[in-house]
């Protein structure tokens, strides 16, 4: 009996005692993402271009003398302009990056140090001493006329004899040549292509105005500038810049030229308001518009 009682006892005990509590993970419900596609509004891109070609043309019919333009964005295709075929426009230190393209399109080897040299101070400092030896040694305005065949710039002239600065050409043209040293041509290689490119993106700070007001807060921009004095047409002076700038979303090819200004400064001055507009509502010419995924499967 007291075994048994025992055992009564103990099992008594044991359906009194509660079973131990074990925490569960509990999960957040989860919100699901409502599924949207885009597509292009190429109503509201076009409304926003005529906005932008409108008001470009309002503010460099308001400047003076001649300005001219043409912009291309790689990424997205759009293209702008005005007057961009205009090839009488003089380039002045513009051509510089002409010269060292012509003399590496000729060349299998690269440069030598001493060209190299050369190259970074012509580019990077617009010397003009360094861009003497580098068109000799490109061969004057006969090398630089068969090397704009090859690469397709047919709106451009080399100046006459040793006047290099003396190169006219076109909006246009700016843009075919920043192509060529992107996508390559000309016998340009990969390395050439570098090169020219990395000398314009280290162009020195009191020269790196112009088209560079249309870049991003963190854009990489390329460029190279040109200015000069034009005593014999009523003292003026033609200021031009053309070049690249990448970005998210954005490889924006650039080229503003103006003639006949009163003074270097507001050659510069209207260059930079043309590049600013552009840069800042490039982005409205390729709006997006939202719709939600569809409900149920085509079938």
């Amino acid at each position: 009996m007291w075994v048994a009682g025992a055992g009564l006892a103990l099992v008594a005990a044991c359906g009194a005692e509660r079973a131990p509590v074990v925490p569960v993970a509990v999960r957040a419900p989860v919100k699901a993402a409502r599924c949207v596609l885009k597509f292009p509004d190429a109503r509201a891109g076009s409304a926003a271009r005529a906005r932008l070609l409108r008001d470009l043309s309002r503010y460099v019919s308001g400047r003076p003398g001649r300005v001219v333009f043409a912009a291309q964005d790689l990424v997205t295709g759009v293209t702008l302009g005005q007057g961009a075929h205009d090839h009488d426009m003089i380039t002045a230190s513009g051509a510089k990056v002409d010269i060292l393209a012509a003399l590496l399109s000729n060349r299998t080897g690269g440069l030598d140090e001493s060209e190299h040299d050369l190259a970074t101070r012509m580019i990077t400092e617009s010397d003009n001493g360094a861009a003497d030896a580098m068109w000799s040694r490109a061969g004057l305005g006969g090398a630089m006329s068969a090397f704009y065949s090859r690469v397709g710039l047919r709106e451009t002239t080399p100046g006459p004899s040793r006047f290099w600065g003396g190169t006219t050409t076109s909006p246009a043209d700016r843009i075919r040549l920043l192509k060529v040293l992107i996508r390559g041509g000309g016998g340009l290689s990969r390395a050439d292509r570098r090169l020219v490119l990395g000398l314009m993106e280290r162009v020195q700070k009191d020269q790196a105005w112009g088209v560079s007001a249309a870049a991003r807060p963190g854009d990489r921009v390329a460029l190279k500038n040109g200015w000069t004095p034009r005593p014999f047409i009523q003292n003026t002076w033609a200021v031009t810049s053309y070049g690249r700038v990448v970005g998210p979303g954005r490889d924006l090819l650039l080229s503003v030229q103006t003639d006949r200004q009163p003074g270097e400064g507001t050659g510069i001055e209207t260059i930079e308001g043309v590049a600013r507009m552009i840069g800042a509502r490039l982005d409205a010419l390729t709006p997006t518009t939202t719709r939600p995924c569809p409900t149920k499967p085509v079938l």
